[in-house]
């Protein structure tokens, strides 16, 4: 995983960079925690400038979390629910976690897209509440980019600033790698396997009665 990470950015540059972020926040298939490190060992290596990485870094988040917040916003609230009642099962979303994800943005809106953007697994999944509850596009993009740019950017500078110990880094970084993706596999199919989504939808049913 280090080396193809490192051949798609030697190879694309930013717009590599730009592209592994945009897929990862689509469709995590490698973590922005890998990504952004990596190309801040090529800046250090005068490849091209941190300040222009962290910029194709952004751009390409930001992007992928407009392509949830779209979704989110085209298909609304009622689609979403009935969506994940029927096929939630292989994204592990009830109904009930929908109302809840709702409810949740709702009350604190631009600082959920803000700190959403910080977390793990979350960056990804706040942008869908914010379409479904139809946030303003441009506020829910200022939000996403300032919590976007500084995660990136600490990501980027920490890389950055290793780069003295590039061999050392690479040495532990594949086997964490594929162990990151491991943990994320296998959470996913307990996430899958002890589902419940059919047993909680009576409850969200009965919240929306008169």
């Amino acid at each position: 995983m280090f080396d193809l990470i490192v051949e798609i950015i030697a190879v694309s540059g930013l717009l590599g960079v730009a592209a592994l972020m945009f897929a990862e926040n689509v469709f995590p298939p490698i973590p922005s925690e890998v990504i952004m490190p990596l190309a801040g060992f090529a800046a250090a290596r005068g490849e091209f400038s941190l300040w222009a990485l962290v910029l194709a870094g952004t751009f390409g988040a930001v992007a992928g979390a407009w392509v949830w917040y779209e979704a989110g916003r085209r298909l609304g609230m009622e689609r979403v629910r009935r969506w994940s009642s029927a096929h939630g099962r292989w994204l592990t979303v009830s109904p009930a976690d929908v109302d809840r994800a709702a409810a949740v943005f709702r009350r604190h809106g631009a600082p959920a897209v803000f700190l959403g953007r910080l977390v793990p697994t979350v960056r990804t999944l706040i942008s869908v509440p914010a379409g479904v509850t139809e946030m303003p596009i441009r506020r829910f993009l200022a939000w996403s980019t300032v919590g976007t740019a500084a995660f990136t950017f600490a990501l980027a500078y920490a890389g950055f600033r290793l780069e003295a110990h590039y061999d050392r880094v690479e040495a532990w970084l594949d086997p964490v790698t594929t162990g990151v993706l491991a943990i994320a596999a296998i959470s996913y199919l307990y996430r899958l396997i002890t589902y419940r989504g059919k047993g909680r939808k009576p409850a969200v049913e009965r919240r929306h009665d008169p």
